[in-house]
């Protein structure tokens, strides 16, 4: 009977062992998708805590969102919270981010620095799309908005956006 409970309790540690793993262990890189297949457009619809996809005006994918824990309203200042709003363009990508897989928009712009800089407070910047924090890793989608101003998608999302969209790909966040 001892045996038998060793050899149980050996082989759920060994299952709980394996689950924890696969929940940090680094996934690769998804490859960028064909150019039939990429996407042109962007939209945060920020109140509906929504993300839609298209390409050529039709819907290709619509997401669920977390946005910066001060939602409401533009981005005005570092640490504020809020996720700017506007048009803007993807312009960079971080296959290496905290969170799973990041895709960069161009935030600040002029009119955003030319309003900080009258204020006398830095508008902030490194704003994503990204997936969840890795410390998490691939299990858990954090509930409610906690960003410090991005836009946040589950790692399995992320993934499909990360194949999606390339570096100019329109992002229009609206309230």
């Amino acid at each position: 009977m001892k045996r038998l409970l060793r050899l149980l309790a050996l082989v759920v540690l060994t299952g709980a062992a394996w689950a924890t793993w696969q929940a940090f262990a680094p996934r690769p890189v998804p490859p960028q998708a064909t150019a039939v297949d990429r996407i042109d457009r962007i939209l945060i619809e920020k109140s509906a805590r929504r993300l839609t996809a298209s390409r050529g005006g039709e819907t290709v994918l619509e997401f669920p969102i977390a946005l910066g824990f001060e939602p409401a309203g533009d981005k005005f200042q570092e640490g504020d919270g809020k996720t700017p709003e506007g048009t803007f363009r993807i312009d960079r990508r971080n296959p290496n981010s905290a969170y799973h897989l990041s895709l960069g928009i161009d935030y600040p712009q002029p009119k955003d620095r030319v309003r900080a800089q009258a204020a006398g407070v830095s508008p902030g910047g490194d704003i994503f799309i990204h997936g969840q924090p890795n410390s998490v890793g691939n299990l858990i989608t954090l509930p409610g908005d906690w960003t410090a101003g991005c836009i946040a998608v589950s790692n399995d999302q992320m993934e499909t956006l990360w194949r999606l969209a390339e570096i100019g790909t329109e992002v229009e966040i609206r309230p």
